[in-house]
């Protein structure tokens, strides 16, 4: 898969407008957490930026712990993650720098460990985790959401924090698309999920074409009934062809049947242990 790093950027506000040119991927993809707050705490002028519940000065020290030794401080973080930065799906002006420290954390090693999960979360380690993050956070600024946020006269071009995460998502990509061909199949298809919300960018149409065959062997025959419906919606929209995908088999459908619907029990939450159900 290729990558956009010299893509021009759209117009709209410089991404490093609050804090120091910092070239994160270079900078943490290796650290460890407490070298990472070190970078992050410069990178952005966090207290200036806002989240769910005020200025996001604790944000530094937070997004670190994603790369934490222990397991229950990992999860904290990720907690943060959605339900802080990216509260109930919303974008504030924090999530912009979030995501790009996001994608940069991607590479460390350090992401391949594991996460709490609740009996109703997808599995997966923290990469994967991270990835979803990113793919919930590109779900906010598509094209779909954007017709809808017209409708109801809200134009996404009048919000900053989606203008932002619309200016880098050439970023984003570069750092998900590095792993739609993991070997750990539950990291592939996250990465496959948030390279697809990323692609209604003008400036990465050109790669759906190469996005398609991922889509259609890795996420179109996944385990999952969420990811197939996906690659069926995906493919679909996109003009190219779902034929011999198996369609969406929601258990929420059919608990009142005696038929096996999917491997999950019966009912099943589908939001990932979120108290909102992501968009993707």
């Amino acid at each position: 898969m290729s990558t956009d790093d010299n893509d021009p950027p759209s117009n709209g506000t410089n991404s490093t407008e609050h804090g120091a040119d910092v070239d994160l991927p270079s900078t943490i993809a290796t650290l460890d957490e407490t070298e990472t707050y070190r970078v992050l705490l410069t990178a952005t002028n966090w207290p200036t930026l806002e989240h769910a519940y005020g200025f996001a000065a604790e944000a530094p020290k937070r997004l670190a712990e994603l790369l934490a030794p222990d397991q229950g401080t990992r999860t904290k973080a990720l907690h943060y993650l959605h339900h802080t930065l990216h509260h109930q799906n919303t974008l504030y002006e924090a999530t912009v720098p979030a995501a790009l420290c996001v994608a940069a954390i991607l590479p460390n090693p350090r992401t391949t460990r594991l996460v709490d999960k609740s009996r109703y979360s997808f599995p997966g380690c923290m990469r994967t985790e991270l990835l979803l993050w990113i793919a919930s956070v590109a779900d906010a600024v598509t094209d779909e959401v954007d017709v809808l946020s017209r409708r109801h006269g809200f134009p996404l071009a009048d919000y900053p924090p989606a203008v932002g995460v619309r200016r880098i998502r050439p970023r984003l990509y570069s750092a998900a698309v590095a792993y739609v061909d993991d070997t750990d199949r539950d990291v592939a298809e996250a990465a496959i999920t948030a390279c697809m919300r990323l692609l209604d960018d003008p400036r990465l149409l050109r790669h759906r074409t190469a996005l398609v065959p991922a889509i259609r062997q890795t996420l179109g025959t996944s385990e999952r009934w969420q990811h197939r419906k996906q690659a069926i919606d995906v493919l679909d929209s996109w003009g190219e062809h779902s034929t011999g995908l198996e369609g969406q088999r929601n258990p929420l459908l059919f608990c009142d049947t005696d038929t096996p619907t999917d491997s999950a029990p019966c009912p099943v939450d589908t939001n990932e242990g979120y108290s909102e159900p992501p968009p993707f």
